[in-house]
């Protein structure tokens, strides 16, 4: 198929550059499984605790970045021009998914073979089943094969990047308050989920006398009604207004923590986990959509970027800070206040600050819509 010139006239030469970033960023997706694989076996055979931290915190970290939102935000954003929602959410459940499987069968192979004999399995398993996989599958864009986008060219594609545009709209992107709105409740979000609850759920149940039965269960609960939230996330975001979405799953996040605050646990713990799993992981699909409906193609990288460095930002004060609380006033209570807190200002500035409906489309000499000023789109 011709490729679309600058003016938006179809040209019977392939862009080199694109045709370039096409092949770039397949080839560097095919090869993380193998690099995150490599890093697996090359920890299982660390001598020290430097060591162990080089390989598996930097090598192996370098390889499953692959898999993050970065990647799979744009690969789904050129894949789907129509029902975006509904594909942020089936992919982000596939992170639930393997989180669901490999967990307990992670803590199952240690405990039978220890953990070096599992990083070897597990790495194994990247190297020879998920790269191949990936290298016979793997399309980064739909230039790459004979289908096109579901839902037809997307008129962003269509137009091109004229020269040094791509870098005007950086400039751009980095000046508009949709920029620094957007990626600010997701930090909450990773402070929440990755670091409270995917870290302490355990321990906030035993500190309430929760037996271990219980507290297994609640965990695997979680897991599964997260699948089943990010699933039923998508569609949602595909109808509905996108920014007040995200303030109803953060709001109800925040009643879940008050109520393990304050309620009694037992049973409650189990229905209090299905309940914060459904609203978990839905966060993605409705974030996503909005990122690619208000912001130029040629800085979607760098917001899926931001978006997930605020994240894990947030995860990694969400890991530590708990920890130190509760080693200093002996409860949970303080941290699940707090949170709670948070949330409901994350809630707030969804509803203020969001925008949550199609950007306003108007079109240049060319005939190609553009989406509006970046400065007008958190009005």
């Amino acid at each position: 198929m011709p490729q679309w010139a600058p003016g938006g006239t179809p040209s019977p030469h392939p862009r080199p550059c694109a045709a370039w970033s096409r092949q770039a960023r397949q080839a560097a997706a095919r090869a993380e499984p193998v690099v995150a694989g490599a890093g697996l076996l090359l920890s299982a055979a660390a001598s020290s605790v430097p060591g162990l931290l080089g390989l598996y915190g930097i090598l192996v970290t370098l390889g499953f970045s692959a898999a993050s939102g970065v990647t799979a935000g744009l690969v789904v954003r050129h894949w789907f021009t129509e029902r975006r929602g509904l594909a942020f959410g089936l992919v982000e459940s596939g992170f639930g998914a393997g989180q669901f499987v490999f967990t307990p069968l992670s803590l199952f192979l240690i405990e039978a073979y220890g953990w070096r004999t599992t990083l070897v399995i597990e790495g194994i398993l990247l190297v020879a089943a998920v790269g191949p996989l990936l290298a016979l599958l793997l399309r980064s864009a739909p230039g790459d094969s004979g289908p096109g986008p579901y839902g037809g060219p997307d008129p962003a594609d269509r137009a091109g990047a004229t020269p040094g545009r791509a870098g005007i709209r950086v400039r751009e992107v980095l000046g508009s308050p949709l920029m620094w709105g957007l990626p600010a409740p997701f930090f909450v979000c990773g402070v929440t989920t990755t670091g409270l609850m995917d870290t302490h759920l355990v321990s906030i149940a035993h500190d309430h006398g929760a037996s271990t039965a219980l507290t297994g269960t609640a965990v695997g609960l979680l897991a599964a009604a997260n699948i089943a939230g990010t699933v039923m996330s998508g569609p949602l975001s595909d109808r509905y207004h996108c920014a007040r979405i995200l303030a109803l799953l953060y709001g109800t996040r925040a009643l879940v923590l008050i109520l393990l605050a304050l309620a009694p646990y037992g049973v409650r713990l189990a229905v209090l986990s299905v309940a914060f799993g459904l609203v978990d992981f839905a966060t993605v699909a409705p974030t996503h959509p909005i990122a690619t409906r208000h912001f130029p193609v040629e800085s979607l990288g760098l917001i899926f970027g931001l978006l997930s460095m605020a994240h894990q930002l947030g995860a990694s004060l969400g890991s530590y800070l708990p920890g130190v609380l509760h080693d200093l006033t002996g409860s949970c209570t303080p941290t699940l206040l707090g949170c709670s807190a948070a949330l409901l200002v994350a809630m707030i500035g969804c509803l203020t600050v969001l925008p949550g409906t199609p950007a306003t489309f108007g079109s240049d000499a060319t005939g190609v819509t553009e989406p509006r000023s970046l400065a007008t789109d958190a009005a």
